[in-house]
């Protein structure tokens, strides 16, 4: 049976997510990939290219979710399509949530990173409120609900099913956001 780059990179993503990027280890993720450490240097030239293919596609995500941020959101209307899309895009990519919020800062350094946290302060600049209030209160409800489905194990320990959760999520980041909408 032959391995996929995109199996590795599952199983590194999943690896990286127990482990710590700093924890992790080829071998590690060869053995939760099912495959040996040559098949996974076959497909990746290092750890740091395995996160790099791990968090990009979330990444990429949030690059093409930017033209829609709160600060393009002027109605509630378009605040909730927001909102759907962020959640959404969160349930997608909740592993890697996980790593960039428990491990960004001792990963600061590496490019992937960087790029994630650039976004992150475009999103945060884009913003036509400056007040400190909007920025805290921004900051509180998206980070807050990131946390909270990159901690919530895929078992829906929160709620009898994920559209549950994810309906909540969204409800309840309108009613947290509703005075930054102009």
């Amino acid at each position: 049976m032959q391995t996929t780059a995109s199996e590795v990179r599952q199983a590194a993503l999943e690896e990286f997510a127990s482990s710590g990027y700093l924890g992790a280890t080829i071998q590690a993720i060869a053995d939760r990939a099912g495959v040996s450490k040559a098949s996974v240097l076959y497909h990746y030239a290092s750890k740091e290219t395995l996160l790099d293919a791990a968090l990009g596609p979330a990444i990429d995500e949030i690059a093409t979710l930017l033209p829609g941020t709160l600060a393009r959101a002027r109605t509630p209307e378009e605040q909730r399509v927001f909102l759907v899309e962020f959640v959404d895009l969160l349930i997608r990519h909740r592993l890697a949530a996980q790593i960039f919020i428990t491990q960004s800062g001792t990963l600061a350094d590496l490019p992937i990173v960087v790029r994630a946290q650039d976004m992150i302060r475009r999103i945060a600049e884009d913003r036509p409120e400056r007040d400190i209030d909007d920025i805290v209160r921004s900051a509180v409800a998206l980070g807050g609900a990131a946390y909270l489905l990159a901690q919530t194990p895929r078992t829906g320990a929160l709620a009898p099913d994920e559209s549950v959760l994810r309906d909540s999520l969204v409800r309840i980041l309108g009613e947290l956001l509703a005075p930054a909408v102009v």
